[in-house]
């Protein structure tokens, strides 16, 4: 039996460092503090900017429990570059600590007037994913339907939808292709429906949890900058919606979250 959380998808880079309203400073033992006094023993950091890429490797390689990605958010798709993708496959290859591309996808929400370049900078990073043998962490935001297609298309097989916001019926076609489901913050939300549905529903076996933190904090911090040990807070919730012992749901989420990345 697990009886420890991993957050799979936690912007620690993102967490740590000095805050400016209030000057106080906040370091890596002071995340991983926090994180093993409300159970949660792992964290893996996403990539989102070609800056962004060195620190995530060199906070996966500072602790034994922290991991990363290597990845360029669709926002940032202006910006990818032959030189770049040459960076995050040698970052890659180079550090087993990098287990995953992410993380990469496509976002309709902020942007829709480059939405070919994010379609074709995802499929690069997919392509690249394959050649590394890594799976796959997608950002889908208001775009569902490309992100299955492309996804599809190009035969992409270990993939897990982060911060899963689709529907039911959504969830049910990605899981039919092996793909994984993380929830996180949002279902803690009181009328967050349609992810509480999701968390009932979802098969045991393709289920993983996440923080986005500093972004998206659970219930009862919402408001506040999220943190990785709060992903305690949605475990603790989506055990409630299945009606099933806590430890049970730990379990299961660490097993499959070990399973997908290979940790």
């Amino acid at each position: 039996m697990k009886d420890y959380l991993i957050d799979t998808h936690a912007h620690i880079d993102m967490v740590i460092g000095i805050d400016k309203e209030t000057g106080n400073e906040t370091t890596l033992q002071d995340v991983l503090k926090e994180m093993n006094e409300l159970g949660v023993k792992k964290a893996i950091i996403p990539a989102v900017e070609i800056s962004t890429q060195d620190k995530v490797a060199e906070l996966a390689n500072s602790d034994e429990n922290i991991f990363g990605m290597v990845g360029l958010f669709p926002s940032e798709a202006k910006t990818y570059t032959p030189e770049f993708e040459e960076k995050m496959e040698t970052l890659a290859k180079n550090n087993k600590k990098i287990v995953a591309v992410g993380e990469i996808g496509l976002d309709y929400y902020w942007d829709k007037s480059f939405v070919e370049k994010q379609k074709e900078v995802f499929i690069k990073q997919i392509k690249m994913a394959q050649h590394l043998n890594l799976p796959i962490v997608v950002h889908d935001r208001e775009a569902h339907k490309d992100c299955f297609d492309i996804l599809k298309e190009n035969k992409a097989e270990k993939v897990l939808f982060h911060c899963f916001s689709g529907s039911v019926e959504f969830m049910k076609e990605c899981v039919r292709e092996g793909w994984y489901i993380a929830l996180g913050g949002v279902v803690t939300f009181k009328n967050a429906v349609k992810m509480k549905d999701v968390a009932r529903e979802v098969p045991f076996d393709r289920l993983v949890l996440e923080t986005d933190s500093p972004y998206l904090t659970p219930v009862p911090y919402r408001g506040k900058p999220n943190k990785p040990a709060y992903v305690r807070y949605v475990a603790e919730e989506v055990a409630k919606i299945r009606e099933m012992p806590y430890e049970e749901l730990v379990n299961i989420t660490t097993t499959n979250t070990e399973r997908f990345f290979g940790i």
